[in-house]
């Protein structure tokens, strides 16, 4: 009696597992498919882009070791030339003295219904920091890796509810990953014999063929999938990252980064502060990648900044080693230093979320991984509506 029980609730269980399949499969399996597509295109973004901007990230061998021209008269520079109605928003400064500095311009807008009206400015300009040239400028607003990014993030849609059309999907994405390795799981030993890889030396059904492709395949990246699902999720939905804080900390919330007070605030500016935060950062962080200052005194929400931050990174390409330092915006005196190692155990998984879900943080091998793993993800709702479809051509022969 116990062994017809357990066989009946696995029926059961199964047979939900496939509604649930099927429903939520047909309901967003064409949004699963912009948005795997999309990510899996982004991964070897820093890769492509590296390339194709070569001349412009390295500099002549004559310039190098030449003493570079201040930060200021540099970013006056590129006002001069783009005249912008917006002003130079911030510099990336690399520890290789071989390469190019970067000046971005950046505003948003609260307003507009997508990515485009939202995005007033989003361009990259590259200088030669020992004579000043610019050396190309990019429209990053149409680059094509930005438009796959927030194609993937929002589809394109306002930031603000755009990230739900893609998180809800992913939630039952999710589901669908569950109830795949449910409906996968063999009933016995001899079933599991094809389930692990393509047996079609028999085959030429294009419908068993098109099956397997979908069962064998879904099986190997669903774990993967999972990963990349949960940790967009971190992104998508505040109480998905707060549960990751508590679960790593003990704390609902990464702790607040507190602006102290400048204390040298009624002094008269010094011109040359950027250059001054320059070189402590360089001092202190003499073998990180790069470093990026803020110039317009505001944060990417358009927040006015009470100091200068200096975000410094750890390794080409990364996010995850993160060193924040700031430094009075009067004087360019250091305020504070808080290095990666210092983090909590949150606050390095904050950091490092947007290599994990990219793939970056586990170098080279991981991209690949990555990129074959969203490959998969954007070929399991075809395939999948490819079974239902057969399926029901079938069904309705019967009839």
């Amino acid at each position: 009696m116990k062994k017809k029980h357990h066989h009946t609730k696995k029926a059961s269980s199964k047979k939900w597992s496939a509604k649930l399949h099927l429903w939520f499969g047909l309901s967003v399996g064409i949004i699963v498919f912009i948005v795997s597509l999309s990510g899996t295109l982004y991964v070897f973004k820093d890769e492509i882009q590296n390339s194709l901007r070569k001349e412009a990230i390295y500099l002549k061998k004559e310039d190098i070791g030449k003493k570079p021209l201040s930060i200021n008269l540099l970013r006056e520079k590129v006002s001069l030339e783009l005249n912008e109605k917006y002003p130079v928003s911030a510099v990336e400064i690399p520890l290789d003295k071989a390469k190019s500095y970067q000046f971005e311009y950046y505003d948003k807008s609260k307003k507009g219904w997508n990515y485009f009206q939202q995005v007033r400015i989003n361009k990259l300009v590259y200088v030669n920091q020992y004579t000043g040239e610019i050396l190309a400028v990019y429209n990053e607003k149409y680059d094509v890796f930005s438009i796959l990014k927030y194609l993937h993030w929002g589809l394109l849609l306002n930031s603000e509810w755009g990230p739900y059309t893609v998180g809800i999907p992913t939630v039952l994405f999710i589901i669908m990953l569950i109830t795949g390795i449910i409906l996968w799981w063999p009933k016995n030993k001899n079933a599991r014999k094809g389930r692990f890889w393509f047996n079609w030396e028999n085959v030429k059904n294009w419908k068993r063929k098109n099956y397997d492709l979908h069962n064998i395949l879904g099986f190997y990246a669903s774990f993967i999938a999972l990963l990349l699902s949960v940790t967009g999720l971190y992104f998508a939905y505040p109480y998905v990252k707060n549960t990751f804080t508590f679960a790593l900390s003990g704390s609902w919330e990464l702790p607040k980064e507190k602006e102290r007070k400048s204390p040298d605030s009624l002094m008269a500016k010094n011109e040359a502060v950027f250059d001054l935060a320059a070189a402590q950062t360089e001092k202190l962080y003499a073998k990180s990648s790069s470093f990026r200052i803020t110039l317009n005194g505001k944060n990417k929400k358009g927040k006015e900044l009470k100091n200068l931050p200096v975000t410094v990174y750890g390794l080409d390409g990364r996010y995850s080693e993160r060193n924040i330092l700031n430094f009075d915006k009067y004087s360019g005196k250091l305020l504070t230093n808080k290095p990666h190692h210092k983090l909590n155990t949150a606050e390095k998984y904050s950091n490092a979320n947007y290599d994990i879900h990219t793939g970056s943080y586990f170098g080279i091998i991981g991209k690949i991984i990555w990129f074959i793993a969203g490959l998969t993800c954007t070929s399991l709702p075809v395939t999948g509506f490819l079974v239902w479809w057969g399926k029901r051509k079938k069904k309705g022969k019967k009839i």
